[in-house]
């Protein structure tokens, strides 16, 4: 992580407290100020945004991609919920291994040409980030429960 990513989540939220009033407008949860989370949404839009071309026929595939790549989001908002380390611990644990079932989805995406050689590049990248990511949130608690 770039040491500016502190700094653009604070001001990310002082920018949202700016632009409400206090009767339409919540803080966010702290785990929206992560950047893993932030990449794993964005990620997600474009993977629903991907399926959604994919031709009938192949729905099997289009949720099974969808699910995998909204789970990588939403176990680390469920993981930030809760309170013990070691249950956020398995949800980010979840999250990884969510990461890892995109790959091969991915793969049989671009070998019926639904696709680009781009576009399964790209996402590769992005998911060996958000792993990455995510394996620093494993680790540092890891070293917090020890």
């Amino acid at each position: 992580m770039n040491s500016g990513t502190g700094e653009n989540a604070k001001l990310r939220s002082t920018v949202h407290l700016l632009n409400c009033s206090k009767r339409d407008c919540k803080m966010p949860f702290m785990f929206e100020n992560l950047e893993v989370y932030q990449k794993s949404v964005d990620l997600a839009e474009e993977v629903i945004k991907l399926t959604d071309e994919f031709p009938k026929g192949y729905y099997f595939l289009t949720d099974q991609l969808n699910r995998a790549s909204l789970s990588i989001a939403t176990n680390i908002a469920e993981g930030n919920g809760r309170f013990t380390k070691k249950d956020r611990r398995n949800f980010f644990i979840i999250a990884r291994g969510s990461v890892q079932e995109c790959v091969p989805l991915l793969e049989i995406a671009k070998r019926k040409q639904l696709i680009s050689d781009v576009n399964l590049s790209d996402l590769s990248n992005r998911l060996e980030v958000i792993s990455k990511m995510i394996s620093g949130l494993i680790n540092g608690l890891e070293k917090k429960i020890k």
